[in-house]
């Protein structure tokens, strides 16, 4: 079972009983399946194998898994996969060993949905990034500076900071072995949108996004995008509306990975009692940028 998995049902489960108390028999069936799955080197296992393994049916395991993690066993165990996939790729191992050794059947299934997967073929990935080209382009803004970052494919970076070069430093982290250019004006369009969008003005064009995700978090950034200009929702009720009501951490976890903030709006995401804690770029730049949203709609509104 990974860290994070663990910590989220830790997590929910402190919440909600006194620390002395045990796991509640349905939460550590949902260890073991985690477990199960994280040990399972023959690829993905089936529901039912999981199911049998922890003594659960395969629609009870699915329905309590879902709920305590916010993904399906199915989802769990192919983003464990791909996991391992990046770690023996960034430890140096061939790609044709690294995908077999990850439990991916063949290489043609990789390749077919290496974007999905990793960003970017396996060999790429493998070189950390080496041969992609990202270009980037800072623009002054009421939050400081906007960095905008972009492959030919669309955007994949959007950050605040208040110089340059700490923008860098995170674009740099994120894409280690990436080749890192300036802009030449072809980002000028694409940072004109968000530029407008940080100013609180509703979006005039779709902004092409390449950006890696499991299938949880594209649910979660979906529904961001989703929220109206102006409005906020809770981690709860955003979990509510994907159909995973006890899904709020895994939720408020998606918001927190989003590499192109703005685009995907996250600043509208806040915690059920209200507070707005949990905002990359910090808490104040959180605040104005719904205040802004909300001046603008009223605005429209005449109000």
């Amino acid at each position: 079972m990974n860290d994070r998995a663990a910590a989220r049902i830790s997590a929910r489960h402190s919440a909600h009983t006194p620390a002395a108390s045990p796991p509640a028999p349905q939460d550590r069936r949902i260890e073991q399946a985690c477990r199960f799955i994280d040990g399972f080197e023959e690829g993905v296992p089936t529901l039912r194998q999981i199911a049998d393994h922890v003594g659960l049916s395969p629609a009870w395991l699915q329905k309590r898994f879902s709920e305590a993690l916010g993904v399906s066993p199915k989802q769990y165990a192919d983003q464990r996969r791909r996991e391992r996939l990046k770690s023996l790729l960034r430890e140096g191992d061939e790609v044709t060993g690294a995908l077999y050794e990850a439990g991916y059947g063949s290489s043609s299934r990789l390749y077919e949905s290496s974007d999905a997967t990793l960003g970017m073929t396996p060999a790429t990935y493998r070189r950390g990034g080496a041969g992609a080209r990202i270009a980037w382009t800072a623009a002054p803004c009421a939050l400081g500076l906007l960095l905008v970052a972009a492959t030919e494919r669309g955007i994949c970076f959007v950050a605040f900071d208040d110089s340059e070069a700490a923008l860098l430093t995170e674009l740099g982290a994120e894409f280690p072995h990436a080749e890192i250019v300036p802009d030449i004006g072809i980002l000028e369009a694409w940072t004109a949108e968000v530029l407008r969008r940080v100013e609180g003005r509703p979006p005039r064009a779709t902004l092409p996004l390449d950006v890696r995700a499991t299938a949880f978090q594209q649910r979660v950034w979906r529904a961001l995008t989703e929220i109206p200009q102006g409005e906020t929702r809770t981690y709860s009720e955003i979990a509510r509306s994907l159909g995973k009501p006890a899904a709020q951490r895994a939720v408020g976890r998606a918001c927190a990975t989003n590499p192109v903030s703005i685009v995907i709006p996250c600043h509208r995401a806040k915690r059920s009692d209200g507070g707005l804690a949990g905002y990359r770029w910090g808490i104040a730049r959180k605040e104005a940028l719904i205040a802004v949203e909300k001046a603008d709609r009223n605005l429209s509104k005449g109000e």
